[in-house]
């Protein structure tokens, strides 16, 4: 029985591969494992690599998908073939050690914990990405019910039973740390160090961390057509307000108020409203649109390794 499963997302790092493979090699030996990389269809030789490393290694495993689907999408489909009792989930660039896969599982087995999250003291990412974890951090506390002080870092190890119940997710728009919150609320953090990328850049942008966005507002919650109702419920009392208090002016004082000013902000208020509440049901209906429609999470393209079977 295989006791840890490491399921790593890979796009576009074939530089990183080698020396990844190295480091888990050596952290694992001694632990009964597998290594399952998933390319999300990158662009340069990293299937090559992955492939190699296949055959010089019977506990890794390689899947290539047909198409980009995303980190997330990814990961669910490198858990579906995983077989340990813990699986971990780590990233490809270096900046997730292997050498603290041991210190993460060793937390989880040893508690009653069901998922142990890597936080990291000091991020080594540009502002506008910490900032964006930040701000996605702070959606998730009232989205998702996220623990204030839990860091949804994308390294963390995970029992096998919490494995089972993630993985009956079958919507196109999966959100990993959201699905597991669904599942457990034992989750837990230990402090690691977050390293330097071993080379090239990251491959997040402005675009995809908005689709994380949107991913943890419409994915698990209502909570944006409520604010949009309550939004345009306040909206409707200030105009009334506004309303009442003109009429009285226009009584009392026998003015006549022009009030095209206001007029013009009141339109601009109410139509960027109007605009915002049809685009959070249009996201909402898409999301149902496709899902009904069966959009697959990812396809399989080809398999190599030991678990290839």
């Amino acid at each position: 029985m295989v006791e840890l499963s490491v399921v790593i997302p890979v796009y576009n790092s074939e530089a990183c591969l080698e020396e990844l493979y190295r480091q888990l090699a050596d952290v694992l030996r001694g632990h009964e494992h597998e290594v399952i990389f998933v390319n999300d269809q990158s662009a340069d030789h990293s299937w090559s690599v992955i492939k190699r490393l296949c055959e010089k290694d019977a506990s890794v495993t390689g899947i290539s998908l047909r198409k980009n689907v995303g980190q997330d999408n990814a990961v669910l489909c490198g858990l579906r073939r995983a077989r340990g009792n813990f699986v971990v989930i780590m990233d490809d660039d270096l900046q997730h050690s292997p050498y603290d896969i041991i210190a993460l599982y060793d937390r989880c087995r040893s508690s009653d914990l069901d998922v142990v999250y890597a936080h990291f003291p000091v991020l080594r990412e540009a502002f506008w990405k910490r900032a964006g974890s930040w701000l996605n951090g702070k959606l998730a506390e009232i989205v998702i019910a996220k623990p204030k002080r839990l860091y949804l870092s994308p390294f963390k190890v995970m029992r096998r039973a919490i494995v089972e119940e993630v993985i009956k997710y079958t919507g196109p728009f999966p959100y990993v740390d959201g699905l597991l919150l669904e599942v457990t609320r034992y989750v837990g953090q230990i402090d690691v160090p977050h390293r330097d990328r071993f080379q090239g850049e990251g491959h997040y942008d402005v675009s995809k961390s908005m689709l994380v966005f949107l991913r943890v507002a419409t994915g698990f919650s209502v909570w944006p057509l409520r604010f949009s109702s309550y939004a345009g419920m306040t909206c409707s009392l200030i105009g009334f307000v506004l309303a009442l208090f003109y009429l009285l002016q226009h009584v009392a004082l026998r003015n006549h108020v022009e009030g095209w000013i206001t007029l013009v902000i009141l339109q601009l208020i109410l139509g960027g409203l109007l605009l915002f509440s049809v685009g959070v049901v249009g996201e909402y209906l898409g999301r149902l649109y496709l899902n009904a429609n069966g959009k697959p999470q990812s396809v399989v393209k080809e398999l190599c390794g030991g678990g290839a079977e």
